[in-house]
């Protein structure tokens, strides 16, 4: 499917933001791909089915407790995803494999775009802010692993909540903490159904699609789509 992206014309020095602010998924920012290299490290040749595997149970864990009001919260699910995928493949989980892995996801970097869009993003005076489906712990140890402390105005966990995006609740968080109507703030997603779940609330939403992956088949797509940040900031026009 062609990309919906296009060019955006070049910003007006002086220029109002096209957006008040911009909400961001974690994903976008951090790179997940160390998990999947841990996941290898420790299962020679098995890594990659590990972490499909896993990482579906995830999501798929993550939505049946929030559905069924029992949640827990993103780490747990992640730890009880894991268990369920080394039962499935039959790999020999011990605790600290358990634990190397988990770990993964407390020590993610930046993608190596993130730190110089963001600069600019907030040197333009538009507003930033994480929101996602990850605890508080986890998004405070990545931002400080990427150098990114004091980037954002507001670090949003849906956890505070007890639920989880695509959860219309879970998007309401960034119009009340900028205290902006939804079309002021663009949403950048990293997954396709995020995209899908932020336009249905209502937001601006623009896809970093860096696993070129097809659109959701969920009757709405993306506002704009590219493969990196650099394609997002043409699209907001800084």
């Amino acid at each position: 499917m062609a990309s919906l992206w296009r060019s955006s014309p070049t910003a007006q020095p002086g220029a109002a933001p096209r957006f008040k602010a911009i909400a961001f998924d974690a994903f976008p920012i951090f790179d997940p791909r160390p998990v999947v290299a841990r996941a290898e490290s420790l299962f020679p040749g098995r890594g990659a089915e590990l972490s499909n595997v896993w990482r579906t149970r995830q999501f798929e864990y993550q939505w049946l407790r929030a559905l069924a009001g029992h949640y827990v919260d993103f780490w747990r699910a992640t730890e009880d995803a894991l268990k369920f995928a080394a039962k499935l493949l039959d790999l020999e989980l011990t605790a600290g494999k358990r634990d190397a892995l988990l770990g993964a996801y407390l020590d993610l970097k930046p993608w190596p775009d993130a730190p110089q869009a963001l600069a600019s993003l907030k040197a333009a005076g538009i507003r930033l802010a994480f929101l996602s489906n990850m605890t508080p712990t986890m998004l405070k140890r990545g931002i400080g692993n990427a150098g990114l402390d004091g980037t954002f105005e507001h670090v949003l966990s849906t956890d505070r909540l007890g639920t989880y995006k695509p959860d219309p609740r879970a998007y309401r968080m960034a119009t009340d903490a900028f205290e902006l109507e939804p079309a002021e703030i663009l949403f950048v997603a990293f997954a396709g159904w995020d995209a899908a779940g932020a336009k249905w609330f209502g937001y601006p939403t623009f896809w970093v699609n860096r696993l070129a992956l097809p659109t959701e088949e969920l009757t709405v797509s993306p506002h704009a789509t590219g493969r990196d940040l650099a394609a997002l900031m043409s699209f907001v026009a800084v």
